[in-house]
């Protein structure tokens, strides 16, 4: 099997904050750095971990330590899956994330874009069965995708062909996040940065695991240096 894991799937947001991007945002490079430095100046802070109480790094991500070994990627957006999945085709599909990634209802449905390569690479065969597995900690924020499978199940109903719909599984991992596959069963792993999602103050973190499985870029992750204020608010960035 392959195991895919995007980075939102631990650094994520509480319930009920406003700017939050998993309320919907577009993957632009405006998205991905500067309005984070935005969301940070609103908390009054002056460097990235201002945004640690209202986007917290969840547990589980320690867990991907296990697959040091595993041939294993990294990008930027699962945009960049597709090169993944034709290296692999035809593989049963495990995705850790906060996004179900089977189809978007903007933009072009025939372009490879985060929000539908899983459902795409169904559809082409790239993919055998897909199971998005939904982090525990949307069972406590209804806004989430994993809140409400059912709900999200018949959302998809009306997006997804009926063939890709019967190969493709919605489920929401334990608290103690006990459905990881065991390595010996994985034949590639790709970690997924999203930073139009993700907090900057996760970064190093996320480096941290890249670098503990000895993932090789398919697209260079984001380096978000840390923004800082002076005189009448403007910013200037700290490396």
């Amino acid at each position: 099997m392959l195991l895919s894991v995007d980075w939102d799937a631990f650094s994520g947001t509480r319930e009920l904050v406003f700017d939050a991007p998993i309320w919907g945002t577009r993957d632009r490079p405006h998205d991905r750095d500067a309005a984070w430095w935005t969301r940070t100046l609103r908390r009054g802070g002056t460097a990235w971990d201002a945004l640690d109480a209202d986007y917290p790094l969840y547990p589980g991500w320690e867990t991907i330590a296990q697959y040091a070994g595993v041939p294993a990627y990294v990008a930027l957006s699962h945009a960049d899956a597709w090169a993944w999945l034709e290296q692999y085709p035809g593989h049963d599909v495990l995705n850790v994330d906060s996004h179900h990634d089977l189809a978007s209802l903007s933009g072009d449905p025939r372009r490879v874009r985060p929000g539908n390569w899983a459902g795409l690479g169904l559809s082409a065969g790239l993919i055998r069965t897909y199971t998005c597995a939904y982090p525990a900690w949307h069972a406590h924020l209804p806004v989430a995708e994993g809140f409400d499978l059912p709900r999200t199940r018949t959302e998809l109903g009306a997006l997804l062909p009926a063939d890709v719909q019967a190969r493709t599984t919605l489920r929401r991992q334990p608290e103690a996040q006990g459905v990881w596959p065991d390595a010996a069963q994985v034949t590639s792993l790709l970690l997924v940065q999203s930073p139009a999602w993700t907090s900057p103050a996760h970064d190093d973190t996320f480096m941290q695991v890249v670098r503990g499985v000895e993932a090789t870029p398919l697209s260079e992750p984001l380096g978000r240096p840390r923004p800082c204020t002076v005189g009448h608010g403007e910013v200037y960035t700290q490396t």
